[in-house]
C-alpha cells in the first residue's frame, strides 16, 4: 500500500525520464507527451537553456529570503511586464497562490469583498480559490465556503451585469476556460465586462495560469481580445517545472500591497527565477510565438479535417497549442487507451480531450498524436 494520500486518479506509468516531447517510463516504454505536466513543460522536458540556468544558479546560492534584494527577480520581472500590461510583480510559488495574491490585492485596493467569477472556471483549491472555482466538485465535502464569491455563466454579460453592485471589489476569469472545457471567450464579453469594469472602479482579473507563457501564441492570452486587465496571474509554464507564480499588476496597485501586506517564504527563490528567466527569453521572441501560432493552426486544421466528420467528436476548439476535442460522451476510457498507445493527453471535464503539447512540439509528431487519436476515436464511430 502506498504511503501517499489518494489524492489523485494516477494512469498506470511510472516515469523514470524525460527529455524534449519524450517520456520514458520505468519499463523503458516512450510516450509522446501532449500533456506537458498540464501545461507547465512549455519548452519540453529538460530543455538545455532552462537546465543550464538552474544548474548555474546552483553553483551561487538557493535561497536567502525576501528580507534581502535578489536581482534576478528584477530580470524576470521585467520580461513579465514589458511582455504584458503590468507594471509590478509578486512572485510566489503556484497558480493557486498566485491567484490568492490577486484576490486580496483587490480587496485591499477597493476597500469591497465581493468577487465574481463565472462557472465552470478553476482558480485553485486553496480556500479562497477553491471557494472562487464555479465548480461543484471541486468544492464538495469541505464545509461553508467563502462567502464573498458568486458566479455567472461564462460569455453571458447580462448575468453579470446582473451580478456586479456596489460591493463589488473585481470580475475573476481564465479568456479560455481550461479544466471547465477549453472553453474560448468571447471577444465582445470579454471587452464589456472591461468597460463595466472601469466605469464602475472594479477590478478585471486575467488567471493565465494555464493559457499564459506562449501557450496560446502570444505571450499572454487576453491579448487575444484586445483588452487591458489590472492584474494577472501566472505559473504553470514559467517555470518549466520548477514552482513557481507570480501576479502582474498595473501601476496604481503597487503601494497597495506595502511592507508587511503579503509575503512567501520561497516566492521568487533564486533557483526559480533562473529557470522563468531562461524560459522567458526563450518564449517571449516574436519567431518563438509565431511558430506557436502556425504550429496551433496546423493542428486544429489537421483535427477538424480528419475528426469533424466523427459522429462521437461533437467540437474541437482553442487557441494556439491549447486544445479541447469534445465528445459526446465520458472520454476517460479513450484517454487510457491513447496512453497505451503511447500518447499522453488529458482531459478537461468528462466529455473533453485537452491537448497542452509543449510549445516545441513538431509537425511530424502533431501527425503522429493525430493519427492515434483517429485511430482510437475512429471504434466510438
Amino acid at each position: 500500500m502506498s504511503v501517499l494520500f489518494p489524492t489523485y486518479n494516477r494512469f498506470n506509468v511510472a516515469v523514470a525520464e524525460a527529455e524534449g516531447t519524450t517520456v520514458i517510463d520505468e519499463n523503458g516504454k516512450s510516450y509522446l507527451d501532449f500533456g506537458a505536466g498540464i501545461g507547465v513543460c512549455n519548452l519540453g522536458h529538460r530543455h538545455p537553456s532552462v537546465q543550464k540556468a538552474i544548474e548555474e544558479q546552483l553553483q551561487k546560492y538557493w535561497h536567502v529570503s525576501n528580507l534581502y534584494h535578489i536581482p534576478i527577480q528584477e530580470d524576470v520581472g521585467a520580461l513579465l511586464t514589458n511582455n504584458s500590461m503590468g507594471d509590478c510583480v509578486f512572485y510566489c510559488n503556484s497558480g493557486a497562490e498566485a491567484n490568492e495574491a490577486a484576490i486580496k490585492l483587490a480587496r485591499k485596493a477597493t476597500g469591497k469583498t465581493k468577487i465574481i467569477t463565472c462557472r465552470q472556471s478553476f482558480h485553485g483549491r486553496t480556500f479562497a480559490t477553491m471557494s472562487a472555482t464555479g465548480q461543484e466538485k471541486i468544492q464538495e465535502g469541505f464545509g461553508p465556503l467563502l462567502e464573498t464569491f458568486q458566479y455567472v455563466p461564462y460569455n453571458d454579460i447580462e448575468a453579470a451585469k446582473e451580478a456586479i453592485d456596489d460591493s463589488t471589489a473585481a470580475v475573476m476569469l481564465e479568456v479560455i476556460q481550461g479544466e471547465g472545457g477549453v472553453i474560448v471567450g468571447e471577444e465582445s464579453f470579454l471587452k464589456q465586462l472591461e468597460a463595466i469594469c472601469q466605469e464602475k472602479d472594479i477590478l478585471l482579473i486575467i488567471d493565465e495560469i494555464q493559457t499564459g507563457i506562449g501557450r496560446t501564441g502570444k505571450s499572454f492570452a487576453y491579448k487575444h481580445f484586445c483588452i487591458s486587465p489590472d492584474i494577472i496571474t501566472v505559473a504553470k509554464g514559467l517555470g518549466n517545472g520548477i514552482p513557481v507564480g507570480g501576479m502582474i499588476a498595473k501601476a496604481k496597485y503597487r503601494d497597495v500591497f506595502g511592507p508587511g501586506s503579503h509575503g512567501t517564504t520561497f516566492g521568487g527563490n533564486p533557483i526559480a527565477m533562473a529557470s522563468a528567466k531562461a524560459v522567458l527569453q526563450t518564449v517571449f521572441q516574436d519567431e518563438f510565438l509565431e511558430d506557436v501560432t502556425s504550429k496551433g493552426n496546423y493542428l486544429i486544421k489537421q483535427l477538424n479535417e480528419k475528426l469533424g466528420n466523427n459522429p462521437f467528436v461533437k467540437d474541437i476548439r482553442g487557441k494556439g497549442l491549447m486544445i479541447g476535442i469534445e465528445c459526446k460522451s465520458d472520454v476517460s476510457e479513450i484517454i487510457s487507451n491513447l496512453i497505451d498507445k503511447g500518447l499522453l493527453v488529458l482531459n478537461a471535464g468528462p466529455r473533453v480531450i485537452r491537448l497542452l503539447p509543449p510549445l516545441i512540439v513538431t509537425k511530424e509528431e502533431i501527425d503522429q498524436a493525430i493519427q492515434l487519436m483517429i485511430e482510437e476515436l475512429a471504434k466510438k464511430a
